[in-house]
């Protein structure tokens, strides 16, 4: 193997153990100063690198690059193919970081949901329910005002605490 294209090989390496933890969230770049922000991510930089560093060694290896000129025009190449890499890194990274999400359910949510009952709620006790929230299924502690048997469709009517309800069949 060549010195140029185990060099490559190297920058390719370590650009991708850079991409690899700044999409993990470790923010590399705030270790001095928390505000740091500039016009090019460290994704892309790191994106950028890896592609550099791999393009490079290939286009080394087929060049059969042993002096500065193939080592020269495998850079070139390996920056050719880098350019677009780190763009589409910046792109990714920017659509991940920004992306909507919904809020948390909370217990005001839980009014109005139907279920099911999985725990007969006797009259001066506490049964279980299954009701779905946000799409997922969440079992809750249940109060009724008479006692309602395992399986009977219910209603929420009050949140009582975040882990449990006052219900009604319907």
């Amino acid at each position: 193997m060549a010195a140029g294209t185990l060099i490559f090989l190297i920058i390719g390496g370590a650009g991708v153990a850079v991409l690899a933890l700044a999409l993990l969230g470790t923010e590399l770049a705030h270790i001095g100063n928390p505000d740091i922000d500039g016009p090019v991510s460290l994704e892309a930089i790191a994106g950028f690198a890896g592609v550099l560093g791999f393009g490079g060694a290939i286009a080394n290896e087929l060049i059969g690059g042993g002096g500065v000129g193939p080592i020269v025009a495998a850079g070139a190449l390996g920056t050719l193919a880098a350019v677009p890499a780190g763009w589409l890194a910046s792109r990714i990274s920017r659509a991940a970081r920004n992306m909507r999400t919904d809020a948390t359910p909370t217990r005001n949510d839980l009014v109005g949901a139907l279920g099911v009952v999985v725990s007969p709620i006797p009259t001066a006790g506490y049964g279980e329910v299954r009701v779905r929230i946000a799409g997922q299924p969440v079992k809750l502690n249940a109060k009724a005002e008479r006692p309602i048997a395992t399986g009977a469709q219910i209603f929420v009517i009050e949140a009582l605490s975040e882990t449990s309800v006052l219900v009604e069949t319907y």
